[in-house]
Parts: structure tokens; sequence; C-alpha cells
């Protein structure tokens, strides 16, 4: 698509020399609007009731990364960033999770477990929430978007004491 900006006295109706103004910059390099595919675990009753306050506050930009289309079962999974930053609220919740451990911590209100296991990603999921929340990282990138997102999760999925698995 071609589009001509005149500058003043243009041929648009004004009174100069119909010359054509300069336009320059770095073209924006195109965004993946492909849609994530996301598992989800089935959708329970405690989901439902959780889950609609904390989807209806996430923010359509996190630390920098734009939002994704979400392919998946379930309408509790968020995407932002290529490569892609999950959430999802009423996830499973995390196994080897010792209350106190050295990969539970807490940030902005929430207290995480982060399993590391996987050499790609970085699996952080809410061990204090009435339904885990849980955002997957490439392990490419920092935590930012969990950090930025946890006073929003905290606002709006209930406390409740954690709990080993």
């Amino acid at each position: 698509m071609l589009i001509n900006v005149f500058g003043p006295g243009s041929d648009d109706g004004g009174d100069g020399d119909g010359a054509v103004a300069e336009v320059s910059g770095t073209p924006v390099a195109p965004r993946d609007d492909s849609p994530v595919e996301v598992d989800t675990p089935p959708i329970t009753p405690e989901t439902d009731a959780a889950c609609p306050a904390l989807m209806s506050q996430l923010p359509l930009e996190v630390a920098g990364e734009t939002s994704r289309r979400v392919d998946s079962d379930s309408p509790y999974a968020y995407a932002w960033g290529d490569p892609a930053q999950v959430l999802v609220c009423g996830a499973d919740p995390p196994a080897g999770f010792v209350v106190g451990g050295q990969q539970a911590f807490q940030i902005n209100g929430v207290t995480w477990f982060v399993d590391t296991t996987d050499a790609t990603v970085n699996v952080w999921t809410t061990v204090d929430r009435t339904v885990p929340v849980q955002i997957t990282i490439p392990s490419s990138t920092d935590g930012s978007v969990a950090t930025a997102l946890s006073p929003t999760i905290a606002g709006a999925i209930p406390f409740t004491e954690p709990t080993p698995r």
C-alpha cells in the first residue's frame, strides 16, 4: 500500500507547489499472529469460580510483550510475546513443591514454585492461591512477566496457605 502525505501548500487544495512530504523510518518486523496452542487441565468448579476475575484483568501488554491469540479448550489461557509466555489459570498444582523450599519464593504478594527441570522453559506456578496459576516462560527470557503479573494475580485469586503437593 502506498500513501502520499502532502506537505503545506500541496495540490490538495492548499496554496503551494504540490510537494510530497518525505516519510522515513525503519519497517516494523512482522509479528507472529499464529495462535499459541495451549494444553489445559479440565475446568473445575473452583476454576470457574476464581479465574474469570483474573482473566478480565490481564493486560494486553506486559513486561514489553504484547498479547497473542490462544488456541485452547479453556477460556482461562492467555499468552504474550514471541516466543510465547503462557498463563493458565486453574493449572495443575506443581509436583515436588516443598513449603519453604529453595524453588519457592514470594514476589509482590504471590508465592511461586519454579520448575526448571526442562532446559527450554521455566514453569512458574502459584502455590498460595485457591486455584494454581501457571506461567510457562522460555528459559531464554527472564521472569519479568511473572513479576509484573503477581500483583494482578494477588488481587484476583484468593489467598490460601501454601501446602506441599
